[in-house]
Formats: structure tokens, sequence, C-alpha cells
């Protein structure tokens, strides 16, 4: 057990070499295809490598003191490996976790081989290779070395790059603030870069700042002095990637490649093959129905829209806007107002006992609510309605009352079940239940996905396969199995709850295809406004999110200077879009409903008044996909408890901006259908 590590150690010094900057990986093309093989996008490098040597002299001594901070604080007094950091990153491979634990030493190699697998040999050539370069170099050489080939981001490797990146500046014009700003991008350079997380970016400064101040490298009044630095804007990506909605597929690609442990300096030296879960034809009709349906309505106005696979988790479509450098919609967060609610749903049925579907409440309009006055929207009222009639006309008192009886927490909590992610939520109160936390688009979806696994969460992603150019499988995708969240009886109570949704605002789905579905409008601070408004729904194959907007966060409205409604842009972009993507497909049926606590009523015994409309659909602007609601003219108004005449005073209140109605032939009948 003693020889065997010393003769290994002398086998590997003899055979393996010193590596030196010059060895650095060169460049490869990388590429992201879709989910059939087809290109999606190509990534190549603008020319030579952008990295220019420096010597140390040029680099400012508290700049050095600062990538030491970062990442490796005993660099002048240690072998050039840490025994502990091994002992520790071994033990993580070989319980089936991710390496770590290098010195700045090993650092070096590791860019300089360009070997980055996460296992024993690698590393077992890594501590012999730092030993030597220990042995053979003084500590001054090898962080030259070092911060003339770490890649920082921006397409940049060494520090004279990364200070032309990020600041303009020469490498020798460094200020202290901004080369702890630098240091602390190295872990993961384009997903902290300050221009894509300044809070990840600020943690990370003053991390290293600390740091130095810990280690004596800076006085606790320069540190007290230190301002968080300005960059300069990013270049635009280049070489291949697209500028149109693929963009923001890219950018999203690579976001999660650092989060399984791929960096982006592997994704510029090993030829990645990377295929993602995007279907090219739902993507392109994703963009085309979206582009279409805005056309012809405010100019300020956007959309974004991500669809799942609930079976898999994998990403079918994702949608972020038409400026695939610019600002990506599907990553900004936003209130989800009533598409909310079934989270709620959620909660209620997992109480013990259950809160049933058919638990009656006081949907009536105004109520004062535990200290708060909670309206329903545009005076509509029922005087008792069962929780699925409430769903499916969206009683905001019935569920604000919900919210309250079960508890802010356990709604919250319901939907972390279900798949918003555990950052967001933060101190709930009850106005959880009309949605007054913000999300993201995806995770509506995936959240929305789990219910229709029947409470198997599978996480959302986009990439399923990553390869090497020498066939190096580092990301196998694998089988999801997925993890049981929630119960399944109470998945598919929630799912019964939204089943009438689609039909009661006017968005079913060809053929009378079974769907679960939910909308939102978030209130502006203007009366009578909109700021954004939501469409949500699921089948047993595919669960589609649609967020609408504006760029400046000002009301949403039609041509006619109307609020938009969740139903109505949003609605006719979900709508067509899930007809695409199901589109020659049988209809899939929801597992049979077996109620938790009461069940549902008659819709016919519900005391419903309803007072005035809901706004108008006049932005319907592309129905071109809805040539089979010919037959909808009866089949659900005994679920919709006298709320078809609100919809249908205003659905086809003003079909002027009805701009493609090309193919709205057999929709005659349907202003009296629903």
């Amino acid at each position: 057990m003693l020889l065997g590590p010393i003769v290994a150690f002398a086998i590997g010094w003899l055979i393996f070499p010193t590596p030196t900057p010059d060895d650095l990986s060169t460049s490869q093309v990388a590429t992201i295809s879709f989910a059939d093989g087809s290109p999606l996008a190509t990534i190549r490098p603008e020319g030579a490598q952008n990295r220019v040597k420096v010597g140390l002299a040029q680099i400012p001594e508290p700049v050095r003191y600062a990538m030491l901070s970062a990442e490796d604080r005993s660099f002048y007094s240690n072998p050039g490996f840490d025994i502990g950091g091994i002992g520790r990153a071994a033990w993580r491979q070989l319980t089936g976790g991710v390496g770590g634990g290098s010195t700045i030493t090993q650092q070096y190699v590791k860019i300089t081989t360009g070997q980055d697998q996460h296992s024993l040999w690698r590393k077992f050539r890594e501590v012999i290779a730092a030993a030597k370069i220990s042995k053979e170099y003084s500590k001054d050489q090898i962080l030259e070395d070092y911060l003339n080939t770490i890649y920082l981001g921006r397409g940049a490797y060494g520090i004279q790059a990364a200070a032309k990146a990020y600041f303009g500046v020469s490498s020798d014009q460094l200020t202290v603030a901004q080369g702890a700003l630098l240091a602390g991008l190295i872990q993961s350079p384009s997903r902290w870069d300050p221009a894509t997380d300044p809070a990840k970016a600020a943690q990370r400064w003053n991390y290293v700042l600390d740091g130095m101040v810990a280690e004596h490298w800076l006085s606790p009044v320069e540190r007290a002095a230190a301002q968080f630095p300005t960059t300069i804007a990013p270049r635009p990506p280049g070489g291949g990637v697209p500028s149109n909605h693929l963009g923001h597929i890219y950018t999203q690609v690579k976001a999660e490649l650092e989060a399984d442990g791929i960096s982006e300096q592997e994704l510029n030296q090993e030829g990645l093959k990377i295929t993602s879960t995007i279907d090219p034809v739902l993507q392109n009709r994703a963009a085309e129905i979206a582009g279409k349906i805005l056309k012809p309505l405010p100019a300020n106005l956007r959309a974004a829209l991500v669809s799942i696979d609930p079976r898999t988790g994998g990403i079918l479509a994702y949608y972020g806007g038409d400026n695939g450098v610019g600002l990506d919609y599907a990553q900004v967060l936003k209130q989800p107002g009533s598409s909310f609610k079934p989270f709620v749903m959620a909660a209620a049925l997992q109480r013990n006992p259950p809160v049933g579907l058919g638990t009656r409440y006081d949907g009536s309009s105004p109520q004062t609510i535990a200290g708060q006055t909670v309206a329903n929207s545009d005076g509509d009222s029922c005087g008792s309605c069962d929780l699925k009639t409430a769903m499916t006309r969206s009683i905001n008192t019935i569920f604000y009352q919900l919210a309250v009886q079960v508890g802010p927490a356990a709604v919250a909590q319901a939907a972390h079940q279900a798949g918003i992610p555990e950052g967001l939520l933060a101190n709930p109160s009850a106005g959880i239940a009309l949605g007054d936390k913000e999300v993201h688009p995806g995770d509506m979806a995936s959240a929305y996905g789990t219910f229709a696994a029947e409470g198997m969460y599978h996480a959302p992603h986009l990439i399923s396969r990553v390869e090497t150019a020498d066939g190096r499988v580092l990301f196998g995708g694998g089988n999801n199995l997925g993890e049981q969240r929630m119960d399944p009886q109470v998945a598919r109570n929630v799912t019964e709850s939204m089943v009438n949704v689609a039909s009661s605002s006017l968005i079913p789905l060809s053929g009378g295809r079974p769907v679960a579905t939910k909308t939102g409008t978030t209130q502006s601070r203007i009366p009578g406004q909109n700021n954004d408004a939501w469409t949500v729904g699921y089948t047993p194959s595919i669960s589609t999110a649609v967020w609408v907007g504006t760029n400046d966060n000002s009301p949403i409205k039609t041509s006619y200077g109307s609020p938009i409604y969740g139903r109505m842009v949003p609605g006719s972009i979900w709508e067509q879009f899930m007809n695409t993507a199901l589109r020659n497909q049988p209809a899939q049926q929801f597992s049979k409903f077996v109620p938790l606590g009461k069940a549902p009523s008659n819709p016919s015994e519900d005391n419903c008044s309803n007072s005035n409309g809901n706004g108008d659909n006049s932005d319907n602007s592309d129905n071109s996909d809805n040539s089979d609601n010919s037959d909808n003219s009866d089949s659900n108004n005994s679920a919709n408890c006298d709320s078809s005449d609100k919809h249908k005073r205003h659905h086809n209140s003003d079909n002027s901006d009805n701009s493609d109605n090309s193919d709205n032939s057999d929709n005659s009948d349907n202003s009296d259908g629903n």
C-alpha cells in the first residue's frame, strides 16, 4: 500500500511531460444541433485565439493577489497540489459527485493539456504534472503562465485580453477592484459576467476582496474604499451564433453546459457536439405564430413561449423574442396573475382532510378577506360556487379565501413541489393566490408539466447529449426517471379543476382535444389597465406557457387601446402553437378522475351572475388554425354557468384586428358557441 503510490508517482514523473503555455489547446468549431440533428448554431472562433502574453511585471501586484484570493491562497507555500483537496475530490468522484479542489498550478495543467474529464486518472496526471512544474519553474513564472492562459469569458484568454474585453484597458492599468472582478469570474465566466448576472458577480467580487483582507494583501481602509467597477458592454457573439430567436437558445445552452460542469473553455477548445432537445418545427412555429399575432398590435408588445415535454423535462420550443442578442423575455421575471391559482388548488387538495373541487365558497365581489379588499375581474360574481367552477371562471375572492384557509406558505410549497424554483416566492402572503410573486415562463411550463405527469417532476433541460470532437461523451443525458413530487391523485384533481378553462375562454384545442389550461392577467398600477398576460396549459404530452407584456413595463393594449387579458393575445398564441404541436397526433386522455374530498357539483347548481364583460378579444389577429372549431356551438355551455354571454359579447366585439382570418370560414357559429 505504501510502495504502490510511490512507484506510480515515479513512473508518472518519467512519462508525463511538463506542459508549457504554448501547449494551450487551440480553438475548435463547436456545434449545437436541434433534437433531430439538424444544425441550430455553429460556434466558430473569430480569427486567431484572443490571447496576448504579458510579463508578470505588467500585471499589478494587487491584481495578482486578487487572483490568488479567488483560487489558491496558499499558492506560494504549497507544492503545486493540495493533498486535502485531492482527497475530497477523489471521494466525490468515487461517490458519483464532481471533482474539485484544484490549486492554481493544477488548473494551469488542466488548461494547457485540455484534459478536463472528471476521472481519477486525469487527476493523477494533473498532480504529477503540477509537481514537476513546481520543481522546474519558480512560483512567479507559474503564476505568469497561468494568468496568460486562464479563460475569463467574452472570448478572452489571459489577463491582457480580459482587461480589454471587460474594461477597455491594458493589464498594467487594472485597479484592484477590476482585478477582483476578473478573479471572481474564473470558475464560471459566462454565467457570472456582470452583464449576465450582476448579483453573482458582486457576490464573487466581495468574496475576493474579503479574502485579500484576510490574507493581509489589502488593508481594511482600501477594502472599504473599493467600489464595484463598471464594465463595458460585451461584444455580440459571432461565428455562426444566430442573431434571431435561436440566439436565446444558444445562450441558455451555454448556461446549462456550465451548470452540468462543462466550461466555456471546453466549448471553445474541445470541438463539442451538443444535441439539444429543441424540435425545429415547433421552434420555428413558435416564432412565426408570435410574430404574426403581435404584428398588427402596438410595437412595444413582447411575447415569450416555453414548451416542455412533461414526460422527460426536455424543452421542445424556447422563444424569448426575435432579437437573439437582445433581452431574452423568457428569462424575465413577471407576476403570473390567476395562472398561479392551480397551486392554491394543489395546496388545498393536500390538506388533511383534503379540500375537494366540490367545496363551495362565496364568490361575491368585492369582499373583505383577512383585512384585504378583494374583487373579481370586471365585476364577475358567484354567490355560491364550487372550486372547479371558480377555477373555470377565475373567481379571485374564492381563491383568496382558499389561500388564507390553507396558508400562503402551503401554496408556495405546493408550487415548489410542482417545479417553481426554490429561490422564488419568498415571504408569501395571501396575495400569492392571485399571482403576486414573480416567475419565469419556463417555470410555469415546467410546474404545469408536473401536473400533466401526475405529480412526477422532470427537471427542465435543453441538452440531451454532449460529445467532444474525438468522440468522448461528456454528457449522455441518460434516462431521466424523474421524481414523484406530488401524489398522482392530487395532480389529477388539479388537472380536473382546469379542464373547462380553455373552452370557456374561447381557446379550445382542435377536435375537442382534452386540455388543462389557466389564463392569468396582472393589473397595472394604472386603474383599468393590465401589465402582463399569460396562458399556460397542457395535455399529457406537452406543457406550454405563453407570456405577453411590453418592453417598457407599460400597460398592454390592443390596437384600439383596450386592455389585453390572458385569454386574448397569449391565449391565441398558445392555442395556435398547441394545435400545431399536436396536429396529426391522436387525442390523449387524462387518466380517470377520482375526486379527493368533495366531488365537483353540477354547474347548474351554482348561483352565478355576471354584471360586466371581461374586455375584448379584438386582438385575435390570427385564427388560421381554428378551422376545427365549427362544432363548438353546444359543447361547453354546461360548464360555463352563464359566463358564455360575457365571453361571446366581447370575444368578437371588434374583429377589425383579425388580420388573418383566411381559414376561419368554419367559425361562423363560434360567436354563440361558448
